[in-house]
């Protein structure tokens, strides 16, 4: 892989919880139980899941991705707004001021949330050093090319740098489906 390929993590819809909510949906005290490492060290894929419930419809079976967070947020893709029957924005990971609310359902209660559904902004995942030899810094907006039966470019990818981050795409499952994208498929970042 070349210094400017980038490989790709689809995100499927999950949910994000905060110790309180994660208690009212599984019960005082309970801790997350992953059962596989995700892209980005430290986060994983939790076995336990919850049933998101719109006005129009629900969506059973959602992972909770952990570790816990401070604050709940639910992330879901375009067809899923439309499936729920709410307007999620596209929004940056953590910014849900504004955003529509939805009750998720566990097997020891319900919490309902008034704000924090959102669409994920597609974005790259650098590590510090990896984005200083590609001149890139955290809030940089980059274009990936995908090549192959549905070539694509892929444009308004934030860019978000850290010392604890490994190199990963994050599209959404729509955005990789219209593109017949895979996991791990490699991008070219462009200018």
């Amino acid at each position: 892989m070349s210094n400017n390929q980038v490989p790709v993590g689809i995100s499927n819809r999950h949910a994000h919880l905060s110790q309180s909510d994660l208690e009212t949906l599984f019960g005082k005290g309970y801790e997350l139980t992953p059962i596989k490492p995700l892209s980005q060290p430290g986060q994983y894929a939790a076995e336990e899941t919850v049933t998101l419930i719109g006005p129009k419809n629900s969506i059973p079976k959602v992972r909770i991705l952990g570790p816990v967070r401070s604050h709940t947020q639910v992330e879901i893709s375009r067809s899923d707004s439309f499936t729920l029957g709410i307007t999620a924005p596209i929004r940056d990971s953590g910014s849900i001021s504004g955003s529509p609310g939805i009750i998720i359902e566990g097997p020891k209660g319900r919490v309902e949330l008034k704000e924090g559904v959102i669409i994920a902004q597609r974005h790259l995942h650098l590590h510090t050093d990896e984005a200083k030899e590609l001149n890139l810094k955290d809030g940089d907006y980059i274009s990936v090319k995908f090549d192959g039966e549905r070539s694509v470019i892929f444009n308004n990818i934030l860019v978000r740098v850290g010392p604890k981050f490994a190199k990963d795409l994050h599209l959404d499952l729509d955005e990789a489906n219209a593109a017949a994208i895979s996991n791990g498929d490699l991008g070219t970042i462009i200018r």
